[in-house]
């Protein structure tokens, strides 16, 4: 074999070696459908076009909602990358609001494996049941399970305690859960996924917005956050999205959401 022909094995070989970096947003949009404007739409396609895969939590379950991202997934693209898109059934829970789930990615980036699916099992425990999506990055995989808990008034982690059981019942998955959890990650309920090696992206971090600032803290409550199993997934970076600060008033970011958009950029191991 020629000296060029051995370099040439040696740069693929390399180059399959390396992990491919994955941007990943999760947001609570607060009823991303058809109250929301072209101009809010617009904002939140700004707000995302540099991640390779989004999570949205509160797309409205009737109508408007789907439509809502599917224009979202349209603005997106024209910001200069192809972007797909797929939004959830409505969630089947009956003792609290219903609504649905998304995922938006890059297709020249990840791929999409199978068709997502709504949480079977434990559907009629918990009341807007995960909502689960396999993608491919290269030769690996990685599957986003989307979560909205109920209220912090109604206890979410009696939802949440059903978490421990959905490794085991999708083994061969590298489950990443994200979403709004209502619920800080100190508390006792995360105990079990941490025992099982799974951790939080984010610690202290303030995620909703409160109704007014003070002393320019405007935000409330530690509820949304990434869940990463550290054996199978490498954190490289993470960053909570202060998106409010680019309006005037904090009313007027709420009409975008009452939540940030929290990130995070990892490979997989």
């Amino acid at each position: 074999m020629s000296r060029f022909y051995t370099y040439l094995v040696i740069i693929l070989l390399f180059l399959n070696s390396v992990t491919a970096q994955i941007k990943l947003c999760s947001w609570n949009i607060e009823n991303i459908g058809k109250s929301k404007s072209d101009q809010d739409i617009e904002f939140m396609a700004t707000t995302l076009k540099d991640f390779d895969v989004v999570a949205l939590q509160e797309v409205v379950a009737g109508y408007g909602g789907a439509q809502a991202v599917a224009k979202l997934a349209e603005a997106l693209n024209r910001k200069g990358s192809k972007w797909d898109y797929v939004v959830s059934n409505p969630t089947t829970g009956s003792s609290y609001k219903t609504e649905r789930y998304a995922f938006l990615w890059k297709t020249s980036l990840l791929k999409l494996k199978g068709a997502p699916w709504l949480e079977k099992k434990y559907q009629t425990l918990i009341d807007r049941e995960p909502f689960y999506a396999t993608f491919k990055s290269g030769t690996k995989e990685f599957t986003l399970a989307n979560f909205h808990a109920i209220t912090k008034s109604k206890q979410p982690e009696t939802e949440i305690k059903y978490f421990k059981n959905l490794p085991s019942l999708y083994p061969d998955l590298n489950l990443l859960f994200v979403g709004d959890f209502n619920c800080p990650q100190s508390h006792s309920v995360f105990t079990p996924l941490k025992s099982m090696g799974y951790t939080s992206a984010f610690r202290n971090q303030k995620t909703s917005l409160k109704k007014t600032c003070q002393n320019d803290n405007c935000l409330a409550s530690e509820f949304d956050n990434i869940w990463y199993k550290a054996q199978k997934t490498n954190l490289i970076n993470k960053q909570a999205i202060h998106f409010y600060k680019k309006f005037q008033t904090l009313e007027e970011a709420r009409k975008i959401s009452d939540h940030i958009p929290i990130s995070i950029v990892f490979s997989l191991n």
